[in-house]
């Protein structure tokens, strides 16, 4: 062990939290007395393994430090405020503790960011993998409540999307599209949030490219988010009809299709994908199959399919992970299910190539991985979001809301970052079919 000088523990970000036990019961809820202790000193055990592995330094209140990284100034550090909390949440519901005790204040990081990027990068071998194999046995799975079936979808979006468009507000860039940025390769290194707007604006324009939208096109959009792609593929001179489960979301797309002169042109309907009619010369989607659920893909693909005019393109944008961490946790209940997207799920690449193959008459024809430009884009989102913290504040998100929706967006950015998960455009067409 390591002991540390008082100045070498002084934390940026977020103070700890008052917990509310009406607005967050599960933080101030104790475990059973079994998790209390047999299955927090497994987590220790299982810990403390892991941190002997990684480069970090995890200092405790006692000034010592462990970690492989423990000697090391520059480290990412995790600094234990409440240890034998920690490690109580951490035995009792696993990956849902370990976010729940950093909302709840029990450890915190002057860099969560780089600290969450280790661990990312170590993701599938964090616990041995002899216990892996009783994954079944101890990890929650997904409630029925919530996974997205027509009665339950709009229920699920509207827990994140409905949120606030205000607060979104204080973190989106003027384009407010919550979704990837495609940076220059010039500025992909560091880009500033001046650079944002434009990244957003390319993956735009390059995803309606691919989908061959132009005058004349009739295109169909599947999760509207704020309207940008909708306006600039009025622009183009297509007729869009957009869709989204999002009230919050339509309110605010409408009235900016309105202010960019294209009223005419776009359609925004509050509705599910599956009561989706009619042809289309190209299907768009961005980052929004990620909300369909593992079960419901082939729905999802076949109604693309189905939409699609002979000779049409479907261009979507995809948050993937690796196949075989997708088929390990498909039927995880996590912590983001939990806080960030009740009844979303990953695919892998694979997966869409094999859904598309067994259920539809379409085929991958083209893929971009955006995957560096994402994790440049959450680092900016999440720099913006701490800025305007107090902002948020008086919209009404209390403090643990704030430490959770940062948690959520530096936990995104080490996926990507660690290379853990990829982003990527991915042009369908019909078998047969080329550009």
């Amino acid at each position: 062990m390591t002991t540390l000088s008082p100045d070498q523990r002084n934390l940026g970000g977020f103070s700890a939290p008052r917990l509310d036990t009406s607005r967050w019961p599960d933080l101030t809820r104790a475990p059973s007395a079994l998790k209390r202790t047999v299955h927090a000193r497994v987590a220790r055990r299982l810990f403390e393994q892991a941190a002997r592995r990684l480069d970090v330094r995890v200092e405790l209140p006692d000034g010592t430090a462990i970690g492989r990284a423990a000697h090391v100034p520059n480290a990412p550090v995790m600094v234990l405020h409440r240890p034998e909390r920690f490690l109580e949440r951490l035995g009792a519901d696993a990956l849902i503790g370990f976010g729940e005790s950093y909302m709840a204040g029990d450890w915190d990081s002057p860099d969560l960011g780089a600290l969450l990027t280790v661990f990312a990068e170590r993701m599938a071998s964090l616990v041995p993998e002899p216990l892996q194999r009783l994954r079944a046995l101890y990890v929650s799975r997904l409630p029925r409540t919530e996974r997205n079936s027509t009665n339950n979808t709009r229920s699920n979006i509207s827990r994140h999307y409905d949120l606030s468009n205000a607060m979104f507000e204080q973190f989106l860039d003027e384009t407010m599209s919550y979704s990837s940025g495609l940076f220059d390769p010039e500025t992909l290194d560091a880009p500033v949030w001046s650079d944002l707007a434009t990244a957003q604006v390319r993956k735009i324009e390059r995803l309606l490219d691919q989908a061959g939208v132009g005058e004349g096109t009739r295109v169909l959009e599947i999760g509207t988010g704020w309207g940008e792609l909708a306006i600039r593929a009025a622009h183009r001179g297509a007729t869009v009809h957009s869709v989204t489960l999002s009230k919050e979301q339509q309110g605010l797309a409408r009235r900016r299709v309105r202010e960019a002169g294209v009223a005419d042109g776009v359609t925004v309907e509050l509705k599910d994908y599956r009561e989706v009619r009619g042809q289309y010369d190209a299907v768009v989607s961005v980052e929004m199959i990620e909300a369909v659920g593992y079960e419901y893909w082939p729905t999802y693909f076949r109604t693309l399919d189905a939409v699609l005019a002979p000779g049409g393109a479907v261009a979507i944008q995809a948050i993937t992970m690796p196949h075989d961490r997708m088929l390990a946790t498909r039927n995880t209940y996590t912590w983001v299910h939990k806080y960030i997207f009740p009844g979303g799920f990953l695919p892998s690449t694979e997966a869409i190539e094999d859904v598309t193959r067994t259920h539809t008459t379409l085929r991958v024809a083209d893929r971009l991985s955006l995957g560096e430009s994402y994790a440049q884009t959450l680092r900016l989102w999440d720099e913006r979001f701490v800025a305007n913290a107090g902002a948020v504040g008086r919209l009404g998100f209390d403090a643990i809301f704030r430490r959770m929706w940062h948690f959520y967006l530096e936990y995104s950015r080490a996926g990507f970052a660690s290379g853990y998960l990829d982003v990527q455009q991915i042009v369908l067409r019909r078998e047969g079919i080329t550009a």
